[in-house]
């Protein structure tokens, strides 16, 4: 007789079997491109209680399960001030992932919604600075957060077009305010799409948004900009369906010798700077030796 599967179970088989090309495959496949994995990690896993880090937190629960590479997992839940019925939907979904989670409080809430200028970006900092702490208390040398294939390409759009420059989001980051932390992104090549079907396949409810400050007002300023870049990706899609591919891909080839600026470890450079170089490397030292060699290319 046929052992009946539980539901977390079910949850499991639909990664690895029905979704293994869009979800299972691509996490690994992120997983090894990037080294976001060394031997010996600690990585603390930061759930949010939505899709994304969810689904993260039980991919890395399942990988941890059958590789026979040695690291260490902590499933990770800041609470920064969610209501009872959000606090309790997080509570409920990992007891059904079977995700043994260590919750910690913050007032970051509190703290975003007293300024008025800038809540978003001060209550990401906070939460990035707190996730951070508690993963090092907890031995811990690695965050993972659930950014995805998508999260990427719409940041490097909104940078071009409400930000005026080219900016991309890396797989992994070193931590600059707690030396011996990184940041990896292990759903780098996972796309939204996937995501979504895998919990409308299992019938999870996941939290969507329990920020204060967006339940007050109808929109925020930076949603209403991914929401635009994203209609835009989808509009676009449908007379190239490989832009989003194409994308992804071209903060992967950036052909540095045809922009005119760029900025790497917080230091600009311009082309100019490198033109004048060439010249002097060509021999080409003012106007009157390009205006020689103009003439000898026309004879």
């Amino acid at each position: 007789m046929k052992r009946e599967l539980s539901k977390c179970q079910l949850i499991e088989r639909s990664i690895q079997k029905k979704y293994r090309k869009e979800l299972w495959r691509p996490f690994t496949e992120a997983v090894k491109r990037y080294r976001l994995i060394e031997e010996g990690d600690r990585i603390a896993v930061c759930i949010s209680g939505g899709k994304d880090s969810m689904l993260l937190a039980k991919m890395f629960q399942l990988l941890h399960r059958i590789t026979d590479f040695p690291f260490d997992v902590e499933y990770l839940v800041m609470d920064p001030g969610y209501n009872e019925a959000n606090r309790k939907k997080i509570e409920d979904n990992a007891a059904l992932l079977e995700i043994p989670i260590t919750v910690f409080e913050t007032d970051i809430f509190d703290a975003a919604e007293s300024v008025t200028k800038s809540p978003c970006y001060l209550c990401a900092r906070m939460r990035r600075g707190h996730l951070y702490s508690n993963a090092q208390r907890l031995g811990c040398n690695k965050i993972a957060l659930g950014h995805h294939f998508n999260d990427v390409i719409e940041t490097t759009l909104m940078g071009m077009l409400y930000g005026a420059q080219i900016q991309g989001m890396r797989p992994k980051l070193l931590s600059t305010n707690f030396p011996g932390m990184e940041l990896i992104r292990p759903l780098y090549l996972v796309k939204e799409d996937a995501i979504k079907a895998w919990r409308d396949y299992n019938g999870l409810e996941f939290l969507q948004c329990a920020c204060h400050f967006t339940e007050k007002a109808a929109v925020s300023e930076i949603s209403s900009k991914r929401q635009e870049t994203r209609e835009l990706i989808a509009f676009l899609k449908k007379s190239n369906p490989l832009v989003d591919i194409n994308i992804f891909n071209s903060i992967h080839d950036v052909n540095v010798d045809t922009l005119v600026g760029y900025k790497t470890r917080g230091v600009s450079h311009g082309f100019l700077d490198e033109f004048e170089d060439e010249k002097r490397r060509r021999g080409l030292t003012g106007a009157k030796e390009i205006k020689e060699e103009v003439n000898e290319n026309e004879q």
